[in-house]
């Protein structure tokens, strides 16, 4: 009988860990069983581990950090995203988390990031809680049994959810909890918090920098897709437009939901092996593979079920943020490996609650860079005591809080990778027409699935286009399955004046929040926004 071949795993004594019980790369189902004995989950009605983040339901900006030092000093953008570290006090911290890990039982992985080979990055983890090293068995790359023999890290990640930094002023930093990079010495450290977004966002804002630098790879906060003839669409878009739902469709194959590289081959890969989706209010009709995905294997994170352990979706009493990770085997329809080539289509989803932007709009290149840069959607108010203004909201590249570098850079390389791929750039409002919030109505997802479609079948290749008076967009002036009314959202508005003054009001927005970045943006970056501000009347331009 053939004998299974002991792989000799590290002594965490090279970390400074001493004296501690190591469980090395346990399978998912060990893991929540451990979860489950110690008291620190639950298993809901068909077999899910439900677990509660504690303290945080979510990542802390404020709490977040990089390791300022000779490598990072010049390249990063530092500021309020981007909040400098002494090496003196990184180096302070992670003798105490490692000190507080030694003499206690820990869970480490081994796992990689990067889908294309010729980007592989090796991920160690090295966590606390034994669900911790489940999530991230769900959302890096799980590699082949041969690979672990002699693996060497990257990058570590060492993660204390129970160490708590009790005089955080003597270390340069806010409160007891942070997640810090060291770029130098690649380690991302997190002590205080459980949220476990902490460890993936940590490693795709150490990407966000490795890759543009010394790759010459262009990191994307989207999801991508690509069709039965080869042909990829990318998908960016925040909170709330649709990029999950947009993303699935049954006629493509899913590459990955949230984090992907572009090369200067034009691969698209994705840096995981997993999705980590919201699940406030999810309804298998509303998104049936996410809903499906909930099965053994995957992790709830701060929901609400009851004694028979039905989750109720719609109950946030615990956070808005609840949340599932799982991998992405998961889902039926995706490519393997998660890379695809040939980019063809970028979509940037907005949900604009103002009700001005058309449906569907086409970008030069500038306008591309322009809204990449600008990352524009509007969160709706709240309906309570007749509050129905929307408020614009701005995230620059689709995900300002994992980008180390200045926009304007990674905006650079998106213009210059779409000239030289001769992609077509469409952006989608998902939103209202008709009028804001509160007046207009919501456009209808089979609309939007319908112009998606025939951006993607190449049927508005043909087409008619005109020229948006305030916004410089191109909107099609026909899209088969679609209302032409509908097209220019002047026409669905009943006062056309208001329609006029409320664009007006949303292209001042647009200009008042690139000031921060036009310093370093390009004349054809500029030239991409809207043609008027409020200090010009909209006669001068129609």
């Amino acid at each position: 009988m053939e004998t299974i071949k002991e792989i000799k795993k590290p002594d965490l004594k090279k970390y400074g860990i001493k004296n501690a019980h190591v469980n090395w790369d346990l399978s998912p189902e060990e893991l929540q069983r451990i979860t489950i004995k110690k008291g620190m989950g639950t298993e809901t009605k068909n077999g899910t581990l439900a677990v509660n983040t504690g303290k945080f339901t979510g990542r802390s900006p404020q709490d977040r950090f990089i390791v300022k030092d000779t490598y990072t000093e010049d390249k990063v953008w530092w500021g309020k995203i981007n909040k400098p570290l002494s090496t003196e006090n990184f180096e302070k911290l992670q003798q105490n988390v490692v000190e507080y890990l030694s003499n206690k039982e820990l869970y480490a992985s081994d796992a990689y990031v990067c889908a294309s080979p010729e980007f592989s990055t090796n991920i160690r983890t090295i966590a606390e809680y034994p669900w911790s090293s489940m999530f991230v068995f769900n959302m890096f790359l799980r590699l082949p049994e041969e690979a672990h023999e002699n693996f060497k890290e990257d990058w570590l990640i060492l993660c204390a959810p129970g160490y708590v930094c009790e005089n955080p002023e003597a270390y340069g930093i806010r409160q007891g909890n942070f997640s810090i990079l060291d770029f130098t010495k690649k380690i991302a450290l997190i002590g205080g918090s459980a949220y476990t977004g902490e460890m993936k966002k940590g490693i795709f804002s150490a990407l966000n920098l490795i890759l543009p630098i010394e790759k010459n790879v262009l990191p994307m906060h989207c999801s991508a897709n690509v069709g039965e003839a080869g042909d990829t669409a990318i998908f960016f878009g925040l909170s709330g437009t649709g990029k999950t739902t947009l993303s699935a469709d049954p006629h493509r194959k899913l590459i990955g939901d949230d984090e992907h590289g572009w090369t200067a081959d034009n691969t698209i890969f994705n840096f995981e092996g997993g999705c980590y989706a919201k699940v406030i209010d999810l309804t298998e009709e509303k998104e049936p593979d996410i809903f499906r995905a909930i099965k053994p294997g995957a992790i709830l994170e701060n929901v609400v079920f009851d004694a028979n352990g039905d989750v109720d979706f719609a109950d946030f009493s615990i956070t808005q943020n609840t949340r599932v990770s799982y991998p992405i085997y998961h889902i039926d329809n995706i490519q393997e490996p998660s890379f695809a080539n040939n980019p063809t289509n970028i979509f940037f989803l907005t949900c604009d609650a103002f009700g001005v932007l058309p449906p569907i709009s086409k970008l030069t290149p500038g306008q591309a860079a322009y809204h990449f840069i600008s990352g524009y959607t509007a969160k709706v108010a709240g309906t309570e005591a007749g509050i129905t203004e929307p408020v614009p909201s701005f995230s620059a590249c689709f995900g300002e809080p994992f980008m180390p570098l200045h926009p304007t850079k990674y905006a650079e390389m998106l213009s210059k990778k779409m000239t030289e791929a001769g992609v077509n750039v469409w952006l989608i409002n998902t939103g209202w027409s008709g009028g804001p919030y509160g007046v207009g109505s919501r456009i209808k997802l089979k609309y939007t699935r319908a112009m998606i479609t025939a951006a993607l079948e190449g049927k508005l290749n043909e087409v008619e286009f005109h020229q948006h008076p305030i916004f410089g967009l191109f909107m099609p002036k026909y899209c088969p399955n679609v209302p032409i009314e509908m097209l220019d959202p002047m026409n669905t508005w009943l006062q056309k004046g208001g329609y006029v003054s409320k664009a007006i009001q949303l292209a001042h927005f647009f200009h008042l929040n690139f000031e921060k970045f036009s310093a370093k943006a390009s004349k054809h970056i500029m030239d991409g926004g809207p043609l008027i501000d409020e200090h010009h009347h909209l006669d001068d331009h129609i």
